[in-house]
């Protein structure tokens, strides 16, 4: 997800591979067509079948180019990728949140709340940040990562955009880059150092920020539920 600029130009976006969200933002699309009436009961479901099956994102479009929506969706602002860097102020310069292994380990993981600013100190040990079930109460979140001798794993949600700047002294320090479809979605940026050591940021697949909400909101009404049963 690093911004670079390439002179080659970007493969058409029909040929790319669908990803999960690109089905569901169709799902969805075909779901309102039939509450509108525009599709019948058996309409909705074939073309929900062909949605499963496609491999593309020129597929999937083929289902809704005869609604409304589709149209709209062609004249949406072309899609923007994330800033290499927060916006200027957006970050305080202290930590919310310090997270220090010395011939240790530590880890952050499950539900919990990401501040705006982590700073993770690997010494001899190993950290793990694990954002993937983590509560984004910030778009833009940052993670100072430091490895002497040391590990520091950083995982999120595959619906986030991922964002790495440092570098490795005789070690090894290694960003996959992400990018969101949603301009809104959170941006994780990881930076550090890795001196005879590991620092690692990578989406973890099959993790959705959604995805994640809506069970905690099944939970809470499954709780609701049994609570005014008794």
């Amino acid at each position: 997800m690093d911004l670079q600029k390439h002179t080659e130009p970007a493969p058409a976006a029909p040929e790319l591979r669908a990803s999960d969200a690109d089905r569901d933002r169709i799902a969805d699309i075909l779901r309102e067509a039939l509450a509108e009436g525009r599709l019948t009961a058996d309409e909705h479901a074939e073309r929900v079948e062909g949605v499963l099956a496609a491999k593309t994102v020129g597929e999937l479009e083929v289902f809704i180019r005869d609604l409304p929506a589709a149209h709209r969706h062609r004249a949406a602002p072309a899609f923007a990728a994330a800033p290499s860097r927060p916006t200027l102020g957006a970050i305080p310069v202290d930590p919310d949140d310090n997270v220090v292994a010395v011939f240790s380990s530590a880890m952050r993981k499950g539900r919990w709340r990401a501040g705006r600013r982590i700073h993770a100190y690997a010494i001899f040990g190993s950290v793990e940040i694990d954002l993937s079930e983590a509560l984004f109460e910030y778009q833009q979140v940052v993670i100072k990562a430091v490895s002497v001798f040391g590990n520091v794993e950083v995982r999120v949600p595959e619906n986030v955009s991922l964002r790495g700047t440092g570098g490795g002294v005789l070690g090894n320090f290694e960003v996959a880059p992400l990018d969101s479809s949603d301009p809104d979605a959170p941006v994780v940026y990881v930076d550090g150092w890795a001196v005879l050591g590991n620092v690692e940021a990578r989406p973890k697949r099959g993790k959705l920020v959604a995805d994640i909400l809506d069970r905690v909101q099944h939970k809470v009404d499954r709780s609701l539920r049994k609570h005014l049963g008794h």
